[in-house]
């Protein structure tokens, strides 16, 4: 095959952009005395490389989704050998002691607070952060749900954001939890440099934060007639190990996932124990001038 020839097939595989990709392994093509094989497939992988993703076979390399991660499934107890099929709509589900209602659960970031302070209270907002969590009340109050209950770690930035929150939600229950407490839930992957807490911290704290998903993130109770709408007021390291244990994603990445002061995580759990994550790390209800991390 001639070298202009192939230039021809080049553009009618991947577009003319594919020129570009060609160039230099072309010149390595031409400049290999007998065109030798090396050269061939150096050639070869340059056009395979070239060609849109639509036509390459992806093969998925993730596990099938667990539908009874929250050991509540009483579809996975085994019928006549044959298991038994979830139904999506409530209406279909009768009186078998299957969940029939959805569970909304809204994770919000407490807001900024004082990083000097010696000891966990003298560590409470700043001025900024009782004013994002005046944004953060609005905002719930806002979308017009009809909250359940409010729970709140007891530390003192996120008891603190929960008090100014629930001024925007009269008559939503208000309930502190030492289980979501800040922590180190288990060593992140890759590793950082400028956080690497004790090994026994990752085994204390991890045990709680995991304890905290199992009580907090499940499907309804089969006894739950109406879907329901429930706020936890926690830290980030917390949420974001709830977000990827929930969605079945390796809980070691939780640390790539960045999180602003105030700011919503929704996930939906649905009676079939299906997780969808709605929104994360919302803030955009906050003017730019007023989002931290910190």
């Amino acid at each position: 095959m001639s070298y202009r020839r192939t230039i021809k097939i080049v553009c009618g595989f991947a577009g003319g952009s594919a020129v570009l990709v060609v160039a230099a392994a072309a010149a390595e093509y031409q400049g290999c005395f007998g065109h030798t094989r090396a050269a061939r497939w150096s050639l070869f992988n340059v056009l395979r490389a070239a060609q849109p993703a639509g036509n390459r076979t992806v093969e998925s390399t993730g596990n099938a989704w667990d539908f009874n991660w929250d050991k509540r499934d009483l579809s996975a107890l085994l019928t006549n050998g044959k298991k038994e099929v979830v139904s999506e709509d409530p209406s279909s589900e009768q009186d078998n002691g299957k969940p029939k209602a959805t569970r909304n659960i809204l994770l919000i970031r407490h807001s900024q607070y004082n990083l000097s302070g010696n000891g966990d209270h003298e560590r409470i907002l700043t001025p900024l952060g009782r004013e994002q969590a005046e944004f953060t009340g609005q905002r719930l109050a806002a979308l017009g749900l009809k909250y359940d209950i409010m729970v709140h770690s007891t530390m003192a930035r996120a008891t603190e954001t929960a008090n100014i929150i629930s001024k925007y939600l009269p008559g939503v229950e208000l309930v502190s939890c030492d289980l979501l407490r800040e922590g180190a839930p288990i060593e992140p992957v890759p590793p950082v440099t400028h956080w690497k807490p004790d090994a026994v911290q990752y085994h204390e704290d991890g045990a709680r934060i995991e304890a905290a998903f199992r009580r907090y993130i499940h499907r309804a109770d089969p006894k739950q007639k109406e879907d329901s709408y429930e706020i936890i007021v926690c830290h980030a390291n917390v949420i974001r190990y709830f977000v990827c244990r929930a969605l079945q994603f390796p809980p070691e990445g939780w640390l790539r996932i960045g999180l602003n002061n105030g700011s919503i995580t929704w996930l939906t759990v649905r009676p079939s124990g299906r997780v969808a994550l709605r929104t994360l790390g919302d803030s955009g209800f906050m003017p730019p001038d007023k989002l931290t991390r910190t």
